[in-house]
């Protein structure tokens, strides 16, 4: 979905004052620099994820940001040299567009998480088993998230793809709207339908399926992967070898997210996993020369 032109320009704006602060006006190399600056999008994946790589860093003595952005301007930034990397590119569909855009001006470190879908979801006590399936469900809407996700595209799509859904309402908003209202929809044994991802805390804590795409707009099994900018292999390659060692599973990525869902801070989450997992830590900073 396109963006307001307004919204861009805000967007654009409040992520260079953002970035500004965060750089401190810095261009040169940063071959002594402490500061690292990791951009992602505000799933809770990535929430799960970015605080935790960047806490590993904070731990070998790194003063670590984490940059929230819409999901375009994620890849602007890191493409830019404004963000030093994020570990937050679904390929190869979801962020398809934004990875054909700026491969180019990146340093692509590989997939840091594999088995990763995308798709629409509904709870299993619903009939309809495939997209094709889908008469007059849920007063005929998709519950949806941010406009600028991948999934959000790949749904529009859906709607035009899928004669059944032609005259069907997708309903935009944020991750959290969409998994408040697939929770009050379950409590109250409601029809609902929404875009989906897994891994996600909302697959450990509720019984759902993913409908069945045989057109394949949403594509087939995804992966979780690493980008840089360009230059930090030089400037900071301790940064650089954990971003590009960080592999770890969907169990992994679930636990941080229940324990963020049950009211821990982000952060706090993440400490606990790695305190929880040492020897995991290990192999992503085993290769470091200089902390």
């Amino acid at each position: 979905m396109k963006l307001k032109t307004l919204s861009k320009l805000g967007m654009a704006l409040g992520l260079s004052f953002l970035l500004a602060a965060c750089n401190e006006g810095d261009s040169t190399k940063k071959e002594d620099a402490k500061d690292v600056n990791l951009a992602y999008v505000e799933w809770d994946t990535e929430i799960a994820s970015t605080n935790v790589v960047g806490q590993v860093l904070e731990d070998l003595g790194y003063d670590v940001t984490l940059t929230p952005l819409d999901n375009a301007i994620m890849w602007e930034a890191v493409s830019k040299g404004e963000a030093d990397g994020m570990v937050a590119a679904w390929l190869p569909h979801t962020h398809g567009s934004q990875y054909e855009k700026y491969k180019s001006d990146l340093d692509e470190l590989g997939e840091n998480l594999a088995g990763a879908k995308i798709g629409l979801v509904v709870p299993s006590y619903m009939d309809a088993n495939s997209i094709e399936d889908l008469t007059n469900e849920a007063d005929h809407t998709i519950t949806g998230i941010e406009p600028g996700a991948g999934i959000t595209a790949a749904t529009e799509k859906a709607l035009e793809e899928y004669d059944n859904l032609s005259d069907w309402n997708f309903l935009t908003s944020s991750s959290g709207a969409m998994t408040t209202a697939l929770s009050k929809a379950i409590k109250n044994k409601e029809e609902i339908i929404v875009t989906g991802w897994s891994p996600h805390w909302k697959f450990a804590k509720y019984d759902l399926k993913y409908l069945e795409d045989p057109k394949g707009v949403y594509g087939g099994e995804e992966t979780i992967n690493t980008f840089v900018r360009k230059g930090l292999k030089e400037d900071q390659p301790d940064v650089y070898t954990v971003l590009d060692n960080f592999n770890w599973t969907s169990e992994d990525l679930e636990s941080v997210m229940l324990n963020i869902l049950n009211g821990d801070d982000p952060k706090d989450a993440a400490k606990q996993w790695i305190k929880d997992n040492p020897d995991k830590v290990a192999e992503w900073t085993k290769d470091i020369k200089n902390n």
